[in-house]
Protein backbone atom coordinates (compact mmCIF):
# COMPACT_ATOMS: atom_id res chain seq x y z
CA UNK A 1 0.00 0.00 0.00
CA UNK A 2 0.97 3.62 -0.57
CA UNK A 3 0.60 6.07 2.33
CA UNK A 4 0.23 9.73 1.39
CA UNK A 5 1.06 12.13 4.22
CA UNK A 6 -0.20 15.72 4.14
CA UNK A 7 0.84 18.07 6.93
CA UNK A 8 -1.05 21.33 7.33
CA UNK A 9 -0.63 24.57 9.21
CA UNK A 10 -3.25 27.32 8.94
CA UNK A 11 -4.29 26.45 5.39
CA UNK A 12 -8.03 26.10 5.94
CA UNK A 13 -8.89 27.36 2.46
CA UNK A 14 -6.66 24.80 0.71
CA UNK A 15 -7.40 21.58 2.57
CA UNK A 16 -10.46 20.39 0.68
CA UNK A 17 -8.72 20.88 -2.67
CA UNK A 18 -5.77 18.72 -1.64
CA UNK A 19 -7.87 15.96 -0.10
CA UNK A 20 -10.47 15.89 -2.87
CA UNK A 21 -7.81 15.67 -5.58
CA UNK A 22 -6.72 12.36 -4.05
CA UNK A 23 -10.22 11.12 -3.28
CA UNK A 24 -11.28 11.73 -6.89
CA UNK A 25 -8.11 10.35 -8.46
CA UNK A 26 -8.03 7.63 -11.12
CA UNK A 27 -6.63 5.09 -8.66
CA UNK A 28 -8.73 2.72 -6.59
CA UNK A 29 -9.33 4.07 -3.09
CA UNK A 30 -8.26 0.67 -1.77
CA UNK A 31 -4.74 1.03 -3.15
CA UNK A 32 -3.66 3.92 -0.94
CA UNK A 33 -4.31 5.73 2.30
CA UNK A 34 -4.09 9.42 3.14
CA UNK A 35 -2.91 10.66 6.52
CA UNK A 36 -3.76 14.31 7.12
CA UNK A 37 -1.79 15.82 10.01
CA UNK A 38 -2.89 19.18 11.35
CA UNK A 39 0.22 20.84 12.75
CA UNK A 40 -1.18 22.89 15.63
CA UNK A 41 -3.16 25.24 13.38
CA UNK A 42 -4.74 28.31 14.95
CA UNK A 43 -7.47 28.50 12.31
CA UNK A 44 -10.25 25.94 11.72
CA UNK A 45 -8.16 23.63 9.54
CA UNK A 46 -8.75 20.56 11.69
CA UNK A 47 -12.50 21.18 11.79
CA UNK A 48 -12.63 21.55 8.01
CA UNK A 49 -10.61 18.35 7.53
CA UNK A 50 -12.94 16.41 9.81
CA UNK A 51 -16.03 17.84 8.07
CA UNK A 52 -14.54 16.88 4.71
CA UNK A 53 -13.99 13.33 5.92
CA UNK A 54 -17.59 13.08 7.14
CA UNK A 55 -18.78 14.00 3.67
CA UNK A 56 -16.28 11.68 1.96
CA UNK A 57 -16.58 8.41 3.91
CA UNK A 58 -14.99 6.02 1.42
CA UNK A 59 -11.36 4.96 1.29
CA UNK A 60 -8.62 5.14 3.90
CA UNK A 61 -8.39 8.76 5.04
CA UNK A 62 -7.04 9.42 8.53
CA UNK A 63 -7.32 12.84 10.17
CA UNK A 64 -4.94 13.43 13.06
CA UNK A 65 -2.84 16.17 14.64
CA UNK A 66 0.65 16.97 15.88
CA UNK A 67 0.96 19.79 18.41
CA UNK A 68 4.72 20.22 18.15
CA UNK A 69 5.17 22.99 15.60
CA UNK A 70 7.08 22.26 12.42
CA UNK A 71 6.50 20.31 9.22
CA UNK A 72 9.21 17.77 10.06
CA UNK A 73 7.41 16.84 13.29
CA UNK A 74 4.07 16.56 11.48
CA UNK A 75 5.46 14.47 8.61
CA UNK A 76 7.22 12.14 11.04
CA UNK A 77 3.99 11.73 12.98
CA UNK A 78 2.15 10.81 9.79
CA UNK A 79 4.86 8.35 8.83
CA UNK A 80 4.71 6.62 12.20
CA UNK A 81 1.06 5.69 11.80
CA UNK A 82 1.32 4.89 8.09
CA UNK A 83 0.45 1.34 7.04
CA UNK A 84 2.04 1.48 3.60
CA UNK A 85 5.37 0.12 2.42
CA UNK A 86 5.83 3.44 0.62
CA UNK A 87 5.45 7.01 1.88
CA UNK A 88 4.43 9.92 -0.31
CA UNK A 89 4.60 13.48 1.02
CA UNK A 90 2.35 16.16 -0.44
CA UNK A 91 1.71 19.69 0.83
CA UNK A 92 -1.66 21.02 1.93
CA UNK A 93 -1.65 23.66 -0.81
CA UNK A 94 -1.02 21.09 -3.54
CA UNK A 95 -3.60 19.60 -5.87
CA UNK A 96 -2.75 16.22 -7.33
CA UNK A 97 -3.29 15.51 -11.01
CA UNK A 98 -5.92 12.78 -11.63
CA UNK A 99 -3.24 10.20 -12.48
CA UNK A 100 -0.91 11.22 -9.63
CA UNK A 101 -1.53 8.18 -7.40
CA UNK A 102 -1.84 5.85 -10.38
CA UNK A 103 1.55 6.91 -11.73
CA UNK A 104 3.22 6.52 -8.33
CA UNK A 105 1.89 2.97 -8.07
CA UNK A 106 2.97 2.29 -11.65
CA UNK A 107 6.48 3.52 -10.83
CA UNK A 108 6.69 1.26 -7.77
CA UNK A 109 5.54 -1.71 -9.85
CA UNK A 110 7.87 -1.01 -12.79
CA UNK A 111 10.96 -0.27 -10.68
CA UNK A 112 10.82 -2.52 -7.62
CA UNK A 113 14.49 -1.86 -6.80
CA UNK A 114 14.01 1.90 -6.33
CA UNK A 115 13.92 3.41 -2.83
CA UNK A 116 13.07 7.05 -3.53
CA UNK A 117 11.77 9.31 -6.26
CA UNK A 118 9.87 12.51 -6.87
CA UNK A 119 7.85 14.30 -9.48
CA UNK A 120 6.92 17.61 -11.03
CA UNK A 121 5.40 20.62 -9.24
CA UNK A 122 3.63 23.25 -11.33
CA UNK A 123 2.69 26.57 -9.71
CA UNK A 124 -0.93 27.58 -10.24
CA UNK A 125 -0.92 31.34 -9.78
CA UNK A 126 -4.10 33.02 -8.59
CA UNK A 127 -5.12 35.15 -10.33
CA UNK A 128 -2.01 35.25 -12.59
CA UNK A 129 1.77 34.89 -12.56
CA UNK A 130 3.48 38.13 -11.44
CA UNK A 131 5.48 39.95 -14.11
CA UNK A 132 8.55 39.88 -11.86
CA UNK A 133 8.52 36.10 -11.56
CA UNK A 134 11.28 34.19 -13.35
CA UNK A 135 12.51 30.62 -13.48
CA UNK A 136 15.26 31.41 -10.97
CA UNK A 137 12.83 32.73 -8.36
CA UNK A 138 9.96 30.31 -8.97
CA UNK A 139 11.55 27.65 -6.75
CA UNK A 140 10.43 29.78 -3.79
CA UNK A 141 6.82 29.09 -4.75
CA UNK A 142 7.42 25.40 -5.27
CA UNK A 143 8.06 25.23 -9.00
CA UNK A 144 10.04 22.09 -9.82
CA UNK A 145 10.73 20.29 -13.08
CA UNK A 146 14.06 18.47 -13.24
CA UNK A 147 13.79 16.71 -16.60
CA UNK A 148 11.40 16.06 -19.47
CA UNK A 149 12.16 12.34 -19.20
CA UNK A 150 12.55 9.77 -16.44
CA UNK A 151 16.07 10.02 -15.01
CA UNK A 152 18.24 9.80 -11.91
CA UNK A 153 18.90 12.96 -9.93
CA UNK A 154 22.48 14.16 -10.24
CA UNK A 155 24.75 16.94 -8.94
CA UNK A 156 23.09 17.17 -5.54
CA UNK A 157 19.55 17.63 -6.85
CA UNK A 158 16.62 16.01 -5.06
CA UNK A 159 12.77 15.99 -4.99
CA UNK A 160 10.88 18.76 -3.22
CA UNK A 161 8.70 18.14 -0.18
CA UNK A 162 5.38 18.62 -1.96
CA UNK A 163 5.94 15.66 -4.29
CA UNK A 164 8.39 13.13 -2.87
CA UNK A 165 8.10 9.38 -2.41
CA UNK A 166 10.34 7.11 -0.33
CA UNK A 167 10.27 3.50 0.75
CA UNK A 168 9.22 3.37 4.40
CA UNK A 169 11.95 1.02 5.59
CA UNK A 170 14.61 3.35 4.15
CA UNK A 171 12.83 6.37 5.63
CA UNK A 172 12.92 4.68 9.03
CA UNK A 173 16.55 3.68 8.56
CA UNK A 174 17.69 7.31 8.14
CA UNK A 175 15.45 8.49 10.98
CA UNK A 176 12.84 10.29 8.91
CA UNK A 177 12.87 14.06 8.62
CA UNK A 178 15.54 15.84 10.63
CA UNK A 179 13.62 17.70 13.33
CA UNK A 180 16.51 20.17 13.70
CA UNK A 181 15.17 21.41 10.35
CA UNK A 182 11.51 21.76 11.35
CA UNK A 183 10.24 24.08 8.63
CA UNK A 184 8.05 26.91 9.94
CA UNK A 185 7.99 27.44 13.70
CA UNK A 186 6.03 30.55 14.58
CA UNK A 187 7.40 33.27 12.33
CA UNK A 188 10.79 31.61 11.80
CA UNK A 189 11.49 29.22 8.96
CA UNK A 190 14.33 26.69 9.05
CA UNK A 191 14.04 24.75 5.80
CA UNK A 192 15.92 22.07 3.93
CA UNK A 193 14.30 19.08 5.61
CA UNK A 194 13.66 17.34 2.30
CA UNK A 195 17.22 17.88 1.17
CA UNK A 196 18.59 16.45 4.41
CA UNK A 197 16.34 13.40 4.10
CA UNK A 198 17.45 12.53 0.59
CA UNK A 199 21.10 13.32 1.26
CA UNK A 200 20.95 10.77 4.09
CA UNK A 201 19.53 8.21 1.66
CA UNK A 202 22.23 9.01 -0.90
CA UNK A 203 24.87 8.44 1.77
CA UNK A 204 23.59 4.85 2.05
CA UNK A 205 24.56 4.36 -1.58
CA UNK A 206 21.12 4.60 -3.16
CA UNK A 207 20.06 6.64 -6.18
CA UNK A 208 17.01 8.95 -6.24
CA UNK A 209 14.93 9.27 -9.40
CA UNK A 210 12.73 11.84 -11.11
CA UNK A 211 9.48 10.86 -12.78
CA UNK A 212 7.85 13.75 -14.69
CA UNK A 213 4.56 11.84 -15.00
CA UNK A 214 3.91 12.31 -11.27
CA UNK A 215 2.51 15.83 -11.07
CA UNK A 216 0.86 18.20 -8.61
CA UNK A 217 -0.24 21.79 -8.89
CA UNK A 218 0.99 24.11 -6.16
CA UNK A 219 -1.56 26.83 -5.42
CA UNK A 220 0.07 30.27 -5.22
CA UNK A 221 -2.04 33.29 -4.27
CA UNK A 222 0.02 36.14 -5.66
CA UNK A 223 -1.33 38.62 -3.09
CA UNK A 224 0.58 36.65 -0.45
CA UNK A 225 3.92 37.01 -2.24
CA UNK A 226 4.97 39.99 -0.14
CA UNK A 227 8.58 40.96 0.46
CA UNK A 228 8.28 39.62 4.02
CA UNK A 229 6.97 36.25 2.82
CA UNK A 230 9.68 35.89 0.18
CA UNK A 231 12.36 36.88 2.69
CA UNK A 232 11.13 34.24 5.14
CA UNK A 233 11.22 31.55 2.47
CA UNK A 234 14.68 32.48 1.14
CA UNK A 235 16.30 33.10 4.52
CA UNK A 236 14.75 29.86 5.76
CA UNK A 237 16.64 28.01 3.05
CA UNK A 238 19.84 29.62 4.30
CA UNK A 239 19.10 28.82 7.95
CA UNK A 240 18.48 25.22 7.03
CA UNK A 241 21.79 24.98 5.18
CA UNK A 242 23.56 26.55 8.15
CA UNK A 243 22.15 23.90 10.48
CA UNK A 244 22.84 21.06 8.05
CA UNK A 245 26.41 22.03 7.14
CA UNK A 246 27.51 22.92 10.68
CA UNK A 247 26.36 19.44 11.74
CA UNK A 248 28.90 18.12 9.21
CA UNK A 249 31.67 20.51 10.24
CA UNK A 250 32.93 24.09 10.01
CA UNK A 251 34.73 23.46 6.72
CA UNK A 252 31.44 22.37 5.14
CA UNK A 253 29.79 25.54 6.45
CA UNK A 254 32.54 27.80 5.08
CA UNK A 255 32.29 26.06 1.70
CA UNK A 256 28.55 26.74 1.68
CA UNK A 257 29.15 30.46 2.37
CA UNK A 258 31.56 30.60 -0.57
CA UNK A 259 29.03 28.76 -2.76
CA UNK A 260 26.30 31.26 -1.82
CA UNK A 261 28.58 34.21 -2.60
CA UNK A 262 29.27 32.73 -6.03
CA UNK A 263 25.55 32.23 -6.58
CA UNK A 264 24.93 35.86 -5.62
CA UNK A 265 27.38 36.96 -8.30
CA UNK A 266 25.68 34.67 -10.81
CA UNK A 267 22.29 36.10 -9.83
CA UNK A 268 23.49 39.62 -10.65
CA UNK A 269 24.64 38.44 -14.07
CA UNK A 270 21.32 36.67 -14.68
CA UNK A 271 19.39 39.73 -13.54
CA UNK A 272 21.34 41.96 -15.91
CA UNK A 273 20.56 39.49 -18.67
CA UNK A 274 16.83 39.85 -18.04
CA UNK A 275 17.24 43.63 -18.04
CA UNK A 276 18.97 43.56 -21.42
CA UNK A 277 16.11 41.40 -22.73
CA UNK A 278 13.60 44.08 -21.73
CA UNK A 279 12.47 42.51 -18.44
CA UNK A 280 14.05 44.79 -15.82
CA UNK A 281 11.33 43.93 -13.29
CA UNK A 282 12.90 40.46 -12.98
CA UNK A 283 16.35 41.76 -12.00
CA UNK A 284 15.88 42.59 -8.32
CA UNK A 285 13.86 39.52 -7.24
CA UNK A 286 16.63 37.22 -8.50
CA UNK A 287 19.34 39.18 -6.68
CA UNK A 288 17.29 39.62 -3.52
CA UNK A 289 16.60 35.88 -3.39
CA UNK A 290 20.33 35.18 -3.23
CA UNK A 291 20.94 38.00 -0.73
CA UNK A 292 18.22 36.67 1.57
CA UNK A 293 19.46 33.07 1.44
CA UNK A 294 22.94 34.35 2.30
CA UNK A 295 21.52 36.34 5.22
CA UNK A 296 19.87 33.21 6.54
CA UNK A 297 23.07 31.23 6.12
CA UNK A 298 25.27 33.67 8.06
CA UNK A 299 22.59 34.54 10.61
CA UNK A 300 21.79 38.15 9.74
Amino acid sequence: MLSIVICSYNRASYITGALSSLYDSNASLQDFEVIFVDNNSTDNSLEIANDWRTNHPLGNFIITSETKQGASYARNTGAKIANGEWLCFMDDDAVAFPDFVQNILKHIHNYPDRVGFGGRIIPKYLPAEPTWMSYYVSSMVGHFHYSETYTAFKNGKYPLESNMIVRKDIYDQVGGFNEALPGVVGTVRIGGEGKALFYSILELGYTIYYDPSIVVHHIVETKKLTSTYLYNVASGMGRGEKTRTLAIGKISYVKKIIEYLIKLGAAIVLGLGYTVKGKPQQFWPIVKFRIDTLKGLIGL
